[in-house]
């Protein structure tokens, strides 16, 4: 069995297969997932999994050096995006290195999520609890 926090099966493998500059998208239950993009759906019911313990689960095996964000999220969802910011400040805590935020309106944000390798869906039920994490290396 599996050693490491992140047990599902496909996420592992998502994981295994990123190199620098990739993206992968965590969204909230609502987020359009474009046909062109692999849909990873771990949606079971409202707010099951939530947004900030699948961002942690895949901070503990990815190493990001970029974030892109809804502008709207901060208006619409103020605990959760500042959750989401202590999450991120605490990864780059770890690893010594900045994580760079960059925000676009939601419309664009929805276009953006297209150059997604994968778009994770969870059960959060808060409205713009969306994150495109630009993947790292960790060398």
């Amino acid at each position: 069995m599996k050693k490491s926090s992140l047990l599902n099966s496909e996420l592992s493998r998502l994981v295994a297969t990123l190199g620098h500059t990739d993206e992968i998208t965590i969204c909230d239950a609502g987020l359009p997932v474009p046909q062109t993009c692999q849909r990873i759906d771990m949606a079971l019911t409202p707010g099951v999994p939530g947004f900030i313990e699948t961002v942690k689960a895949m901070l503990s095996e990815l190493k990001i050096e970029g974030v892109v964000m809804a502008e709207e999220f901060a208006g619409k969802s103020p605990e959760l995006h500042q959750a989401l910011l202590t999450v991120l400040d605490e990864a780059s805590q770890e690893t010594g290195q900045p994580i760079e935020k960059t925000y676009m309106p939601h419309e664009a944000f929805k276009d953006r999520t297209r150059q997604s390798r994968a778009i994770v869906r969870t059960g959060e039920f808060t409205p713009y609890a969306n994150v495109v994490f630009q993947v790292g290396v960790v060398f």
